[in-house]
């Protein structure tokens, strides 16, 4: 099966723990390089933090695993990057609307 190379999630979590926390617990999940969180909006008692996950083969059920057990829900997978490259998403020109 080829290595997943990068998720982005849509995650709702607690104010605690810190995204800060957070981004480093995922982290030490299998086969993750690096994690980027980023707080999309926050309200009186959740934060809603979006996570870009990369590394040579990430392991999705340990790292919705490490996010269960702080708290957080995975609302949505945005974005699967699999394979033995990194493929960057590109624009088409269907999807350019003129100004």
């Amino acid at each position: 099966m080829a290595p997943i190379r990068r998720l982005v999630l849509d995650v709702l979590k607690p104010h605690e723990p810190s995204i800060v926390d957070v981004a480093r617990e995922i982290s030490s999940a299998t086969g993750v390089r690096g994690t980027n969180a980023m707080l999309l909006e926050m309200d009186r008692e959740v934060q809603n933090i979006r996570l870009v996950v990369e590394g040579d083969a990430i392991d999705v059920d340990e790292v919705e695993h490490h996010i269960t057990n702080l708290g957080g829900t995975v609302h949505s997978i945005d974005e699967v990057v699999v394979g033995e490259e990194m493929v960057e998403s590109r624009d088409h020109p269907q999807d350019w609307l003129p100004p």
